[in-house]
């Protein structure tokens, strides 16, 4: 599993690299670095901030009640359902990537939202109407991508979920034109998100993680760190933004070292090079893969160097750093925090009891894709319509929804909701929630 996870995540990564060229790194639109704590976790509402549903003085409609009480829906019995709801349905669509490019997320993403819309269908769906998902594969192709959106907008998709990069999320956009809700479910690509064109993120930006991981380091007492880079809007976007929060909060950046992202394990020059400069204190902050970074720590502490702090992005996360060996106190920023018991351990367990025992992989991103789900219908619950454009209309409003992966606010952002960014760190071979920022 973790060499599917390896080929799926270069190929993801290399394709962003190629798609955004220098979106993120000219600085022109890029999003505050400053990354509000919003408090959010599991919480007992299910959507927005409650109100009375009428119209103020703007012709606004105020928030309604939450779209979906998920706990209530997670609890349901799907061999003994409540009458089915017999109301115009509410179609949903998803254009997604089986190939092996981000199939290793958007395959099991694609099982488990059609499996919460029959939960909430037996729950009674959503003010008596009942949840459609259809799901088309865009095949890894741009073009296909395009068709495939248009295939799910022709059979009356009121919102899509998209893939996780640019290459095929923006012939999604082109053939929406701006007017149906696309939720790019796994992306942390700032430059997707796009509230005028109806373009939002689920989960933090690249941004918001490297600001936490920077801020993280600094609250420890660390004052020195040392960053890996490569060019690119992931590689190199990640690691600028680390070292922009960490010399503001006064610390100080050592050594800037390239490597080659995905494949270097060879870093004996760069050993080489550190030697000379750290003090053997330091933070290490790169976007590289899992293996990349315990192939590292192995050379450093090698040469001496057995007391450095590594922290990393999700990268680490998607590539199996809970299962690498020399792993112990490697600290990253994964998209969700799962523990016994929880909702996302409730919604996982709950589909594998109900498909022969199927566990589903990418378990943290997982509950990106049910909030992409349910932003959705917020949007069309808060807007009491069932056209695409005042659904819109009604997303980018939304504040202090609860889902599976924490608190989404898009009302006075640009569709990149201010989250809260998990801190997790293998301790004693268990990886650790230790913070969040």
């Amino acid at each position: 599993m973790k060499f599917k996870y390896l080929i799926a995540v270069l190929a993801v990564f290399g394709l962003i690299a190629a798609a955004c060229g220098n979106d993120s790194e000219d600085g022109a639109d890029e999003p505050d670095t400053e990354q509000p704590d919003t408090g959010g976790g599991d919480a007992d509402t299910g959507g927005g901030e409650t109100g009375d549903g009428e119209t103020g003085d703007d012709d606004t409609p105020a928030p309604s009640g939450p779209a979906v009480d998920i706990d209530a829906v997670l609890a349901v019995d799907l061999d003994n359902c409540a009458p089915a709801p017999t109301g115009d349905p509410i179609k949903v669509g998803m254009a997604m990537d089986f190939s092996e490019v981000v199939g290793f997320v958007d395959i099991p993403g694609s099982k488990l939202v059609p499996y919460f819309a029959d939960l909430i269908n037996c729950a009674g769906g959503v003010n008596g109407s009942p949840v459609e998902v259809a799901v088309e594969d865009v095949g890894g192709d741009a073009v296909t991508a395009g068709v495939a959106a248009q295939t799910l907008l022709d059979g009356g998709a009121q919102f899509l979920i998209g893939p996780p990069f640019a290459d095929f999320a923006l012939p999604i956009l082109q053939a929406t034109g701006g007017d149906v809700p696309l939720f790019v479910a796994a992306s942390t690509e700032p430059t997707l998100a796009d509230i005028e064109n109806n373009s939002y993120l689920v989960t933090f930006d690249d941004t918001g993680q490297a600001t936490a991981a920077a801020e993280w380091a600094l609250d420890q007492g660390i004052t020195r760190a040392f960053v890996f880079t490569q060019p690119g809007p992931y590689t190199g976007y990640n690691p600028d933004v680390f070292v922009d929060v960490f010399e503001a909060g006064g610390g100080t950046i050592v050594s800037e070292q390239t490597y080659e992202w995905g494949a270097d394990t060879d870093f004996s020059a760069q050993v080489a090079e550190l030697a000379g400069i750290l003090e053997n204190n330091e933070a290490f902050y790169s976007a590289a893969l899992a293996f990349q970074v315990t192939a590292l720590r192995g050379q450093l502490e090698g040469a001496g160097f057995d007391n450095i702090t590594y922290i990393g992005t999700d990268a680490l996360d998607a590539t199996g750093v809970q299962f690498e060996d020399n792993n112990e106190g490697i600290v990253h920023t994964p998209h969700i925090n799962i523990e016994p018991g929880d909702r996302n351990d409730l919604l996982l367990s709950g589909y594998a009891a109900a498909n022969d025992g199927e566990e589903l992989e990418s378990r943290g991103f997982m509950g990106l894709y049910v909030d992409s789900l349910l932003l959705g219908l917020q949007g069309i619950v808060d807007c009491g319509c069932t056209d695409s454009v005042g659904i819109g209309e009604a997303v980018a409003r939304i504040e202090g929804f609860n889902g599976f992966s924490g608190e989404i606010t898009y009302a006075g952002t640009n569709g990149i909701p201010d989250k809260v960014v998990p801190i997790k760190q293998i301790v004693d071979g268990e990886d650790v929630l230790i913070d969040t920022k």
